[in-house]
C-alpha cells in the first residue's frame, strides 16, 4: 500500500509546485492559462506577506511530490471567522486512486478544525466528472444556488476607470 507524506511547501518546493501547475493546466485544457512564474509564486507562498500557502503529498515509496493543495484564508462575514479556499488540488494521473488527494483534504479540514475555521470551499471545472465523484464520496457538496463571476482583462481596466487600449 502506497502512503502518503503531507508536509507544507518550503522555498525549494517552488519548482515541483511550478511543475504541478502548468501539468493542472494541461490537464483542465488550459495551458497556456498557466503564467505565474517561480518568482511569482515565491513571492505568493514565502515573501514578507504570504498570500497563499502550499502542501505536498509526497510519495513515501519514491520520495517524490506527487500532488498539491495551494490554498489561501477567506473570510465569512456570518461565521465571523476565516476558512480555507482550496485554489488547486492536483495529483500527478499516475498516482491517483492512491489517497494523495484526500490526504491533502485531510490536512487542510484538520487545519480548519485546528484554527477555528469554519469551511474548506473550492470551485470544480463542471465537465470533471471524477473529481466531482471524489468530491462527493468525502461529502462536499455542490452550491449550485451559487454563480461564480469574474471580472478580467479590458472589463477589469474598464471597471477601475482605465482608458481602453
Amino acid at each position: 500500500m502506497v502512503r502518503t507524506m503531507i508536509r507544507p511547501a518550503v522555498p525549494a518546493d517552488v519548482p515541483v509546485i511550478l511543475d504541478l501547475i502548468r501539468e493542472l493546466a494541461e490537464y483542465e485544457k488550459a495551458p497556456l492559462e498557466a503564467k505565474a512564474t517561480a518568482e511569482q509564486l515565491h513571492a505568493a507562498l514565502f515573501g514578507p506577506h504570504p498570500a497563499a500557502f502550499a502542501h505536498l503529498a509526497v510519495d513515501d515509496e519514491s520520495g517524490e511530490p506527487v500532488g498539491v493543495a495551494i490554498w489561501f484564508l477567506n473570510f465569512s462575514t456570518w461565521h465571523g471567522v476565516h476558512g480555507i479556499y482550496l485554489e488547486d488540488l492536483f495529483v500527478r494521473p499516475a498516482a491517483r486512486g492512491r489517497g494523495h488527494g484526500k490526504a491533502l483534504l485531510r490536512e487542510l479540514a484538520r487545519i480548519c478544525r485546528e484554527r477555528g475555521y469554519t469551511r474548506l470551499q473550492w470551485w470544480v471545472l463542471n465537465w470533471n466528472a471524477p473529481a466531482i465523484d471524489f468530491y462527493r464520496s468525502i461529502g462536499a457538496v455542490p452550491m449550485d444556488d451559487w454563480t461564480v463571476y469574474r471580472v478580467s482583462g479590458d472589463a477589469l481596466g474598464a471597471l477601475a476607470g482605465e482608458p481602453a487600449a
